[in-house]
């Protein structure tokens, strides 16, 4: 069984190798919008990251494996005209490695991102997925997240 901890600069190898396997899904179903193996941060601007207390990231290690990230940014909306004053732990991106789905690594994410949600004082966890990422959406849905918006697009 692994734990789930905030991620070090030590993870960043394997960070980024998960981060090619979210990219790759994406890609797989929108080679229009995602470019082929790639990853949305490098080492550096992952470090950024890391030393910000507005976007924690934390793994799933198991015998000494990452297996699993969340990235989660804080947003809080203040005296906003329409928008109500809440703060909101979103997830950027949440992966597990290829190898590790099904085996309750992502539930594990979830519920730690849940818990440090409720910690930190948030009113919800809102997340963006992809239509194209049909495992993603049904894990979601599993884990009893509800539509909150859509997005919408007609290409061109």
């Amino acid at each position: 069984m692994g734990i789930v901890r905030p991620a070090a600069e030590g993870d960043i190898p394997a960070i980024l190798e998960l981060l090619v396997q979210v990219n790759m899904v994406h890609h797989n179903g929108r080679p229009d919008l995602f470019r082929g193996p790639t990853t949305k941060y490098d080492g550096e601007e992952l470090r950024a990251i890391l030393r910000d207390a507005g976007t924690p990231v934390f793994v799933y290690e198991e015998e000494g494996r990452v297996t699993g990230h969340a990235f989660c940014i804080v947003q809080q909306k203040q005296n906003d005209r329409l928008l109500t004053d809440i703060r909101t732990l979103y997830i950027d991106d949440i992966c597990v490695d290829e190898t590790y789905r099904g085996t309750g690594v992502g539930r594990a994410l979830y519920r730690h991102v849940l818990a440090y949600a409720r910690s930190i004082g948030c009113y919800n966890v809102t997340l963006n997925v992809w239509s194209c990422n049909p495992g993603a959406l049904a894990f979601y849905e599993k884990m009893g997240l509800v539509p909150q918006k859509m997005g919408m697009e007609v290409i061109l």
